[in-house]
């Protein structure tokens, strides 16, 4: 379900599906907060391909953002497809979440 990818210090999450919906969110989210259990982790949810995200989707991200938190972890979002994105705006959660264009210019945030 989930590909991670170690590059320096920061994980790289990647999605082997191209819809995030109620069928897979909550495999997601714990898949996830296994890797960002680390304190002070860096982690990038790499969004390219994800063509689909609904409400549990969403509310995964929103969870996972939550542990990172406490857990004094950053995480943040890169790649995301057009579609995807609008629904980020249209949610408003594009003010919550750190989404950058690219992985590369995502990892350069962490410095």
């Amino acid at each position: 379900m989930i590909k991670i990818e170690k590059k320096n210090t920061v994980d790289i999450i990647s999605f082997s599906v191209n819809n995030i919906n109620a069928l897979v969110a909550d495999e997601i989210r714990d898949s996830i907060i296994k890797v960002i259990d680390n304190s002070n982790s860096k982690v990038i949810i790499d969004l390219s391909g994800v063509e689909y995200i609904d409400s549990s989707g969403f509310g995964c991200f929103l969870s996972v953002s939550r542990a990172s938190r406490s857990n004094y972890g950053v995480l943040k979002f890169a790649n995301p497809e057009p579609r995807v994105m609008e629904l980020f705006q249209t949610l408003h959660l594009h003010t919550v979440f750190q989404i950058y264009d690219d992985i590369d210019t995502c990892t350069r945030a962490f410095k």
